[in-house]
């Protein structure tokens, strides 16, 4: 299996970034079509632990706009052969100081291009800040 050949790479990275426009700006429709659409598709939050993209969009659209700016920090995306992707990141907002979020995506290539089958988003105290 080859790891991280360019051109897929690049094609998650397109994606992944797509994501976090989507997420910042709260368009929710976009972040619909960026996560698979099957009850397979999991995504365990801070606060809640979602089965099923119907689960998924349902948060999406009940959840508030305000607050999502962050920065991103330590972002490491890794494509495994031509149709897997791991994306992991770290990020900070400034209204959680002294806090630090983790998150991490499974991608797959589908028909309709990438899309985010697993997801996992947690918040710790920041190592850094003690």
């Amino acid at each position: 299996m080859e790891i991280n050949i360019p051109e897929v790479l690049a094609e998650v990275t397109a994606a992944f970034e797509r994501y976090e426009q989507a997420l910042v700006g709260n368009d929710v429709e976009a972040l619909d079509d960026l996560f698979f659409d099957a009850p397979t598709t999991i995504r365990y939050g801070g606060g809640e632990n979602l089965y099923g993209i119907e689960a998924i969009r349902a948060f999406r659209a009940a959840r508030s706009p305000v607050g999502l700016q962050r920065t991103l920090e330590g972002t490491v995306l890794t494509s495994y052969g031509r149709d897997m992707a791991v994306a992991s990141t770290l990020f900070r907002r400034e209204n959680a100081p002294g806090r630090v979020g983790r998150q991490m995506q499974t991608w797959m290539r589908t028909p309709q291009g990438w899309k985010v089958v697993a997801a996992h988003v947690s918040v710790i105290a920041d190592p850094a800040s003690e």
